[in-house]
């Protein structure tokens, strides 16, 4: 295992792997960033896949709305009740609620489904029919599929209006997803945390600060070897919008 996973040097300012992580970092031409080979799994990681002209006018788009400031608004601050109310002239936007221990709770973030006619996906007690294809999600999904050979027919957008919105420690090993899923997750807006460590570790590995425009592609046994979080931060007061990219099984 030591020849498998020696040390490496990284390539990127915006990864931070532990001192007990056994990966491998090379070089990731395709998409202008790194391949990190882990013990059970492979990422991608790219820190400016989309150019800075791409992220202003996506981040533009993920927000507009007809009948609302968008451009000013404290969207931390519009209730779910009232959110019902902005037409979004893009995004269809929503607030799912989980069970938790009982009680109902607002899912702390909001979050769309997109793709395929057929391409329904279910996760942590939700289900979510495809709203059709967008042109922004049309112009992402093409450049993601150039790059990585891939086809996708589906996408999940995450919504984190502020610090307090995140994403609690899973992995997306959903039926629908099949055993090896190829994953990839783009980000637009304010910079963020992602974190992994194997499902059976109690201390992440590795963190990523995605910043506008990065790529995170989770690949092969991914997801039936690690789990990964978006976690909380006060000091992030604006917007980050994730798009994860999938294959899903439609029936």
């Amino acid at each position: 295992m030591d020849d498998l996973f020696p040390p490496s040097n990284l390539l990127s300012r915006c990864i931070d792997i532990a001192p007990q992580a056994r990966v491998k970092v090379e070089s990731a031409p395709e998409i202008g960033g790194e391949r990190i080979l882990l013990e059970g799994g492979e990422l991608l990681f790219s820190e400016h896949f989309f150019s800075d002209k791409v992220c202003k006018r996506m981040i533009e788009y993920l927000q507009e709305s007809r009948n609302f400031q968008w451009k000013v608004v404290d969207w931390a601050q519009v209730p779910a009740d009232q959110l019902k109310e902005v037409e979004f002239e893009n995004v269809n936007w929503k607030q799912d609620y989980i069970k938790f221990f009982g009680k109902t709770h607002p899912l702390p973030r909001l979050t769309a489904w997109y793709g395929d006619k057929g391409a329904s996906y279910a996760y942590s007690g939700i289900r979510s029919d495809p709203n059709p294809w967008n042109d922004g999600l049309l112009y992402l999904k093409a450049r993601l599929e150039a790059a990585l050979d891939v086809t996708f027919n589906s996408v999940l957008l995450n919504w984190y209006r502020d610090g307090s919105d995140s994403l609690n420690w899973h992995a997306d090993d959903e039926p629908e997803l099949g055993t090896c899923p190829t994953i990839a997750s783009v980000s637009f807006g304010e910079t963020r945390q992602f974190l992994f460590k194997p499902k059976n570790a109690s201390k992440t590995q590795l963190s990523f600060d995605l910043l506008p425009g990065s790529l995170v592609v989770m690949k092969g046994e991914t997801q039936q070897n690690w789990v990964h979080s978006v976690p909380k931060r006060k000091g992030v007061k604006g917007s980050r919008f994730n798009l994860t990219f999938r294959n899903i099984r439609v029936v």
